[in-house]
């Protein structure tokens, strides 16, 4: 039986705290609950009690498991806090959906992020690495590396690649940031959700007449017009991509950089790496010790699953604690420990199975970029405050800095 709020009381909480002066560490007590208990019930903020998963071993199992569903209609779903409830309900993407819906509208966007055609963004990528710290070095200092380069880079991309304008982009922002924070109410989350939607809704009708070489136009011309999708399900779609596309690889870029810069040895291997594949690997090193996405991947059971010597029973939710799955010692040794030469490729910063994120080509992409190219042509770069003055996204989905003030 599923505990109530009230038999709720006792369990740990999620989220938890992480640790003074560790902001690269998952909370502690996932530490404690990994070695202990890594299958258990934990509380959420509506006081229900879903089952935590903290083993890498485990998440990969269940993540492929098609007895666990990733609709959030389904009765025992828990949501990551009332407004996304409410998201999750009026404007669900195929992300929140299972097979074969799911596949159906996955498949309508898979062939335009593919590898082959993402690597063939990485010069445009790279054009804009390099412009955007042009302007850095063109002007005064200290910068704000959040502001002058870690989001306008994939904004950049993500735009060009939807047919979305980037003057746009303080709207998209300023609407995605509502949506993913934790705070949020309902009403707000709702707002700008619809905000967004309607705005990609107008601009499908005007790609479907006058269509271009994007996305939304491939959308509208191949999907709506001929009936495969409403326009309502494409636009629904744009948002998905437009803020997964900016949002998480921004606050990569902005963390990563500082995880780096705190750990100079390391940055001194990515400095002087010559070998693209040294990069790539560095890069996934980097997803799996940061996680960004510390918010836990939502899922309910529906038939009766056994795993780590526990019961979950059908319509009992599950939350998958990626963060802590990437430091499990079993999978990845002396895993707190940040290390460039590390093989991290079975990480689940990205997910597993046939929900894991679609956009991932893109974003090794651009991290790639990024990493090669940001510390050799700014060597000194460093922190133009102490790491202690950084004020640190605890209070959203995805985590980061909010500002990076850096110089050289």
């Amino acid at each position: 039986m599923t505990p109530t709020a009230d038999t709720a009381v006792g369990l740990p909480e999620l989220p938890g705290t992480r640790a003074a002066g560790c902001p690269f560490d998952p909370p502690p007590a996932l530490h404690a609950l990994q070695t202990d208990s890594p299958v258990t019930r934990v509380r959420i903020w509506d006081g229900s009690s879903p089952w935590l998963i903290t083993r890498h071993d485990h998440m990969r199992t269940l993540l492929g498991d098609p007895r666990v569903s990733s609709d959030p209609a389904q009765p025992g779903f828990p949501h990551r806090s009332a407004g996304m409830r409410e998201r999750d309900r009026r404007s669900p993407t195929f992300i929140n959906m299972d097979d074969p819906e799911h596949a159906r509208l996955r498949r309508m966007v898979t062939a335009p992020f593919a590898v082959k055609k993402m690597e063939a963004l990485r010069p445009a990528v790279q054009r804009i690495v390099d412009d955007l710290i042009d302007g850095m070095l063109a002007g005064p200092g200290p910068v704000d590396l959040v502001e002058a380069f870690a989001l306008p880079i994939p904004s950049l991309v993500i735009c060009e690649l939807l047919g979305v304008p980037y003057e746009k982009h303080d709207f998209f922002q300023r609407h995605t940031k509502v949506i993913i924070r934790r705070s949020s109410t309902p009403e707000e989350v709702r707002e700008a959700s619809e905000g967004l939607t309607d705005y990609l809704y107008d601009l499908l009708t005007v790609k479907r007449a006058t269509p271009g070489d994007d996305l939304l136009s491939e959308l509208a011309v191949k999907r709506v017009a001929t009936g495969e999708m409403t326009q309502r399900e494409a636009a629904r779609m744009g948002v998905l991509l437009l803020a997964a596309g900016h949002e998480t690889t921004a606050n990569m870029i902005a963390l990563g950089t500082l995880a780096l810069l705190e750990n100079p040895a390391q940055l001194a291997l990515l400095r002087e790496a010559e070998d693209p594949k040294a990069v790539a690997g560095a890069v996934e090193e980097l997803l799996r010790y940061l996680n960004i996405t510390h918010s836990g991947r939502r899922r309910v059971a529906l038939e009766d699953i056994e795993v780590g010597g526990r019961t979950i029973r059908a319509g009992e939710g599950i939350i998958f604690a990626n963060d802590i799955a990437n430091r499990d010692p079993d999978a990845f040794p002396d895993p707190d420990r940040l290390d460039l030469t590390r093989d991290a490729r079975r990480h689940v910063a990205f997910g597993f199975g046939v929900h894991q994120c679609l956009g991932q080509p893109l974003a090794r992409i651009e991290l790639q970029c990024v990493y090669s190219t940001l510390y050799k042509r700014i060597p000194t770069l460093q922190l133009a405050t102490r790491i202690d003055q950084l004020e640190f996204k605890h209070d959203g989905f995805v985590y980061g800095v909010y500002a990076l003030p850096v110089t050289w």
